[in-house]
């Protein structure tokens, strides 16, 4: 009877292990997706090219900008990237992630820094992210962009 509990014992255990597994691929993958994104995200700028950025961002995204009342739909990312782009001449930047949690299944949530730089190189403002990804058939994309400068302005 008691190798019978053992065994029964050590095959859950074998059996939560093997569960928890693809969570954690899952997180990797989608920690992956977005480096990856991150890394060209601001190349939008450098390029004039708003695709790139559009790209970035679900079809059903808000991005909420201090300041201002929330971009949500389809039409958001080209109206935010216009607006950066020819209003205040953002044209690079940088993301540093500081944490990406959930179980990468449908949404996980990055949070980090930023920092703006104008065409001539010179940072100009910088803050903090939170961004809500969401898995969509294109891949992962941003479904809620928040952030806030560390500035008074």
């Amino acid at each position: 009877m008691k190798k019978i509990i053992a065994i029964t014992l050590i095959s859950a255990l074998f059996s939560c292990q093997q569960t928890t597994a693809p969570e954690d691929n899952s997180l990797a993958e989608a920690r992956q997706a977005i480096a990856a994104s991150n890394a060209i995200y601001f190349e939008s700028f450098a390029k004039g090219d708003s695709s790139i950025f559009i790209d970035r961002y679900a079809e059903d995204a808000c991005i909420m900008a201090p300041g201002t009342p929330a971009l949500c739909g389809k039409d958001a990312p080209l109206t935010f990237f216009r607006k950066a782009y020819h209003d205040i001449g953002l044209r690079n930047g940088k993301f540093i992630t500081t944490d990406v949690f959930g179980d990468g299944k449908e949404y996980v949530t990055e949070i980090g820094r930023w920092q703006s730089f104008d065409a001539d190189g010179k940072l100009f403002d910088d803050g903090k992210f939170l961004v809500l990804w969401k898995k969509t058939a294109k891949g992962w994309k941003m479904f809620r962009d928040s952030f806030s400068s560390n500035r008074n302005q």
